[in-house]
């Protein structure tokens, strides 16, 4: 066993940890107005756990994409992209299938085309996504065309590799993004009559086609992961001085991170009249180096979340995918069918949610989603180390 497989497998437990967060954050967002009043408090900053996703994403696919110029080899684009269509695809193609083929499946009415979601494009097009079904797939869509983009951009970029314009291209990515959405929140952050422009009547749906769900308003998480993932592999002296520093990366991360809390601490985000507009033009990039500092806590030397595994964090963390796209449709299954039990909003309801939602996410994963990854790894020749093990330091979307 190499020196580097010890130690990815010693800091399996804070990824598993951080991973398990996300998902149960992006779970308790959705399903908000369906609790309990008392986790009404949590559940609002839920939509946080995707931008916790973006990093790892971005410092896991980064790794795996920059690893072979650390020996003087070249990752093959093709391996690249049939280890993501492995990955991705099948689960995604089933819940896909289920949504069109079984209409009480859906936990709305309306439902984009189809070829919207077979090319991924359903965040790129003006849609409703607070009445159509299958909306939180706008994450997976920003997913996969980061898998599309960050490949060639490696390549292009490891042709002359520079420090400098690797800085230069990611700061120009986040510097995008500010500037992007200052602009469009002009109306909101400039002094009184000083933009020239007048807020939109439907902010809501202004807020969410321009800002919220479009690829290139949402790429900070993973620019900061992907820095991350340089970081480690060609600046060895730096990053070893953040690995040794894992409490002071998890006590500033968490309170930059809530930081960005209080500045996104209107409940209306489609509120023109209340929404922290300063908080969506840097609450996003400052939320991204946040969670990046909990994900250099997570691996490093000292830091409490590599320390200790904390128990059902490596069930959630393995089912995090199926979780993403199924907890929705289960839970609305449950109101549908369960409504004595739903209506209440009562730790009843938590527990029925909770346990409908594992189970479904617990068939996707062994019917589907397993079975593909070990085909694949039959495909590549790989029994090097079983599927559920990789599954662990595998981007969850």
């Amino acid at each position: 066993m190499t020196r580097m497989t010890r130690s990815n497998s010693a800091r399996l437990p804070g990824l598993d940890t951080l991973r398990a967060v996300a998902i149960l954050a992006v779970m308790l967002y959705h399903l908000e107005g369906y609790l309990p009043e008392r986790m009404m408090a949590v559940a609002q900053f839920g939509w946080m756990g995707v931008d916790l996703f973006f990093v790892l994403s971005g410092y896991l696919i980064g790794s795996q994409l920059l690893k072979p110029y650390v020996s003087g080899e070249r990752p093959s684009l093709r391996g690249f992209y049939r280890r993501r269509a492995y990955r991705i695809l099948p689960a995604y193609l089933v819940v896909l299938w289920i949504y069109f083929a079984v209409p009480a499946w859906r936990e709305s009415v309306a439902l984009p085309p189809l070829w919207q979601f077979l090319t991924f494009t359903v965040n790129l097009f003006f849609v409703d996504f607070s009445q159509h079904a299958f909306s939180h797939v706008w994450s997976l869509c920003v997913e996969e065309h980061f898998y599309l983009v960050l490949p060639l951009l490696v390549i292009w970029l490891m042709r002359r590799p520079s420090l400098r314009k690797a800085a230069f291209v990611i700061g120009a990515v986040i510097l995008f993004g500010i500037c992007f959405r200052g602009y469009q929140l002009l109306p909101l952050i400039a002094p009184s009559g000083w933009s020239g422009r007048a807020v939109p009547d439907e902010f809501g749906t202004f807020y969410y086609r321009y800002l919220y769900y479009p690829t290139y308003s949402r790429l900070d998480g993973l620019m900061v992961g992907v820095t991350l993932a340089l970081v480690r592999l060609f600046r060895p002296g730096w990053w070893g001085w953040m690995a040794r520093r894992g409490h002071t990366a998890l006590t500033l991360g968490l309170a930059l991170t809530g930081f960005v809390c209080w500045m996104f601490r209107s409940d209306g985000m489609g509120d023109a009249t209340r929404i922290a507009a300063w908080g969506t033009v840097i609450g996003y990039p400052l939320l991204a180096v946040g969670l990046g500092l909990l994900v250099v806590s997570s691996v490093s030397s000292d830091g409490w979340l590599s320390k200790f595994s904390i128990p059902g964090t490596r069930l959630l963390a393995t089912l995090a995918f199926s979780l993403y796209l199924t907890h929705k449709e289960i839970a609305h299954l449950d109101r549908r069918y369960f409504p004595s039990l739903t209506e209440a909003r009562d730790a009843k309801t938590v527990v029925l949610y909770a346990a409908t939602c594992l189970l479904g996410a617990g068939l996707l994963y062994g019917l589907v989603e397993r079975p593909f990854m070990m085909l694949r790894d039959r495909f590549e020749q790989r029994p090097t180390e079983s599927v559920d093990a990789e599954m662990l330091r595998e981007p969850a979307l």
